[in-house]
């Protein structure tokens, strides 16, 4: 599709930028009245290219970007192409288009592309290059941040588990160990960005180096070395950093664009970044138009008219901008990070985001709002608004058949067996990449009581055989074993909620076990390990096992068995597990993230795009009781 494209943001009677101080001076923001039509700066339309974009100055000293020579304004929206279907990225990039923007941001996960060391993943829904193609193709520019470290709430900031392998591995830093695994990833990376830049024919215009480091800073020959790291690659386009307003200075590398990420706007918003750099064009990279949830949290929102309000602002003083998220999407399966403020909390299921676009696609009122403002400024008509993606209520459903845990190991791959605990990346498996995700179970039979110590991180549920006596986390290292008349297996399930995103300690995220096991002070030896990490593999062995009658009620973790009837013509739909207690809900085999009923959280989005015509297994892993009904629903409740 050839885009029409506007941006036709010249502001001929700009209030000046700064005091002389340097503080930006925000009034009332009154959309300018002249109108432009540049439909001809768009990634199939403009086929003469030899600049990119840049930066200049007029003669009364106010940068700006330019575009092959154009005065151009970034207007971006953030859509990450790993949390959204395949199927609906067009969907999500033709409403992008329709609301306005001219440009899509994507962070690019190394985590999910590496999933072990040197094996790499650019198919299905990791598929970049068909993801930046397909928005040239429908009119958009692409900024691309490829880290190596995204933030983006995701497991470890993006980052491979198995880089936690070595303690002595410093992450985000020019320790060999990291910088080798990073010299990999970019060789196998950059060759795929190369002929996607503006310069060989592509959409990306611009691509950022790292990620917000100015937060970390603890080693100043990081950024440079990465700067160096993708120029010596062969990336040509305009290079930028970004980080929040109070670190840009911390995170400023010689040579880079740097660029602020805020929540609202403010008398001194930019002075840090007005001392980096005085003679460069503004870029707000992230500006968060909502915040992300965590288990046990409220949910977040930010009011449509302040986002209008700010954006308005950004055009009125040529700022240039990228929303976040436009699209937030999902965090399915495993993937979702966490935070550790005093205590570890995982980020939940839904990227929702409280976003421009919901978590499905559907249109907010922040979306028609800032449709509108665009508009306003277009000499050209925006294009046709999308049509909704159609949603469904499917019939309440109960699952027929269940699986205990105990009765699915033999299923699992080989265990190992080990003289002292391993923890989650340090296990045997995956060609020695370790385990990224999921649980990890550790067996070992006991003939006597005590105390019992292990540290378990994130949650571990502790039994004897298959009764439940306790729990063990961050808070709670130690509980009670009755005393024993005869030997029993000592259990220990842990699961990895979700590795911490942001700040130092990503360093000493290592899941499972970490350190011995001992009862009344004596280290306990001998352990049988399980790895759960819950791959499709896993499922489709698991239905030659047999399965028995759903009883009224079971407790303890197990898998239940059901069907949901879509019907011939499969739509997107919300899953409601309200008298469910904690678990993972797989549908055909598709991980669709966590349920816990302490919220906010309250139903998991099931893409249509992912059931099958008629009849689809769903299967859930249920870690404490078991429900009755799975319902579905066509809101979604957050």
């Amino acid at each position: 599709m050839v885009g029409v494209f506007f941006l036709p943001f010249i502001l001929p009677a700009f209030a000046p930028r700064f005091k002389q101080e340097g503080s930006l001076m925000l009034g009332t923001a009154h959309p300018p009245q002249p109108r432009f039509n540049w439909s001809h700066l768009t990634p199939l339309e403009l086929k003469n290219r030899s600049v990119g974009l840049g930066t200049a100055s007029t003669g009364r000293g106010k940068p700006h970007f330019t575009l092959e020579g154009h005065r151009f304004l970034i207007c971006g929206g953030s859509i990450h192409y790993f949390r959204v279907p395949r199927e609906y990225w067009r969907d999500r990039l033709l409403k992008l288009r329709a609301c306005g923007f001219n440009t899509v941001t994507t962070y690019v996960p190394w985590n999910l592309h590496e999933p072990e060391r040197g094996k790499f993943d650019f198919s299905g829904n990791l598929d970049l290059e068909a993801f930046v193609l397909m928005a040239a193709e429908i009119g958009l520019w692409v900024i691309l941040r490829p880290g190596p470290y995204i933030c983006s709430e995701m497991d470890l900031g993006g980052l491979p588990s198995w880089l936690l392998q070595d303690p002595r591995l410093l992450l985000r830093t020019t320790n060999k160990g990291f910088t080798e695994a990073v010299e990999k990833y970019f060789d196998h990376l950059i060759p795929r960005v190369i002929p996607l830049q503006y310069r060989q024919g592509g959409p990306v215009i611009a691509v950022q180096v790292e990620n917000e480091y100015g937060s970390f800073n603890k080693d100043k020959t990081y950024m440079p070395y990465l700067h160096k790291a993708l120029l010596r690659r062969g990336i040509v386009e305009l290079l930028l950093t970004s980080d929040g307003e109070k670190n840009v200075l911390s995170g400023h590398t010689k040579g880079v664009l740097a660029a602020i990420n805020l929540q609202k706007v403010q008398r001194n918003t930019f002075n840090q970044l007005h001392k980096v750099q005085r003679d460069k064009p503004l870029l707000v990279m992230e500006y968060w138009v909502g915040w992300f949830d965590r288990w046990g949290d409220k949910h977040h929102v930010k009011d449509a008219k302040e986002v209008e309000h700010a954006v308005s602002e950004f055009i009125k003083y040529e700022i240039s901008f990228n929303v976040y998220m436009f699209h937030g999407g999902t965090n399915f399966g495993f993937m979702n990070g966490a935070t550790n403020f005093g205590k570890h909390t995982g980020i939940v299921t839904s990227y929702d985001y409280d976003a421009v676009l919901t978590e499905a696609g559907d249109y907010t009122e922040k979306y028609f709002k800032l449709q509108k403002l665009l508009e306003s400024v277009s000499a050209t008509p925006l294009p046709q608004v999308p049509k909704l993606t159609p949603k469904a209520v499917y019939p309440p459903m109960r699952p027929s058949l269940y699986l205990p845990l105990w009765d699915a190991l033999s299923y699992l791959n080989e265990p190992v067996r080990s003289h002292q605990p391993v923890n989650m990346e340090n296990l045997p498996i995956n060609n020695g990449s370790g385990q990224s995700y999921g649980f990890v179970l550790y067996e070992k039979s006991i003939c006597s009581g005590g105390r019992l110590c292990a540290h378990a991180h994130d949650m571990a549920q502790v039994f004897l055989d298959e009764t439940m006596i306790g729990i063990l986390n961050e808070n709670n290292q130690d509980l009670h074993i009755p005393e024993l008349r005869d030997c029993r297996y000592l259990r220990i399930l842990v699961e990895n909620q979700g590795r911490v995103n942001f700040s130092w300690q990503i360093q000493n995220e290592q899941k499972g076990i970490t350190g011995s096991v001992s009862i009344n002070n004596s280290s306990l030896e001998g352990f049988t390990i399980y790895s759960l990490e819950m791959k499709m593999s896993f499922f489709e062995r698991l239905r030659s096992a047999t399965w028995k009658p759903v009883p009224d009620s079971h407790q303890g973790p197990a898998f239940y068995r059901g069907t949901l009837k879509a019907g011939p013509s499969p739509k997107d739909t919300f899953l409601s597990l309200l008298n469910w207690n904690y678990g993972f809900v797989f549908i055909n085999g598709r991980n669709l993230g966590r349920y816990w009923n302490i919220g906010p959280q309250q139903t998991l989005y099931l893409p249509g795009a992912w059931l099958r015509p008629e009849d689809n297994e769903v299967i859930l892993f249920e870690k404490m009781l078991s429900g009755s009904d799975i319902k579905s629903t066509d809101k979604p409740m957050l």
